[in-house]
């Protein structure tokens, strides 16, 4: 017995509808928009040029997921030419607050990972 309450969801088993948050999240471009948001309100072209890299289909893909979810707020402004803000939900601060711990425990431990990544490619291939 532990003292752990039984969860209703577990991200382990395949039907599992957190499976599908979690990679929303924790994928490349879902993590990225998540932390850049946690900066502030963002407009899209805004939110383009923070996430270096992503295509303007990538991020509207992922705006959408992470929108559906419910961890982003989109606020279309009744404007010429239309104006549509990002910013974070709640929910979305509280999730991007934990993955940007991550993401500086990465940041500040990457000469370590460098490091591996050189010793491991210099081994053998019969080793690896």
């Amino acid at each position: 017995m532990t003292d752990q309450p039984d969860l209703a969801f577990d991200v382990f088993a395949r039907a599992c509808p957190s499976r599908g948050t979690l990679e929303h999240v924790t994928g490349r471009w879902g993590g990225l928009t998540l932390g850049a948001l946690r900066e502030g309100e963002l407009r899209f072209n805004e939110l383009r040029r923070r996430v270096d890299g992503v295509s303007e289909k990538m991020l509207s893909q992922t705006l959408h997921a992470l929108e559906r979810d419910g961890l982003v707020h989109r606020a279309a402004q009744p404007t010429n030419p239309p104006r549509v803000d990002y910013r974070l939900t709640p929910l979305g601060a509280e999730v991007a607050e934990r993955l940007l711990g991550l993401i500086e425990l990465v940041e500040g431990r990457m000469d370590q990972v460098l490091a591996a990544r050189a010793a491991y490619d210099a081994r053998p291939p019969t080793g690896r």
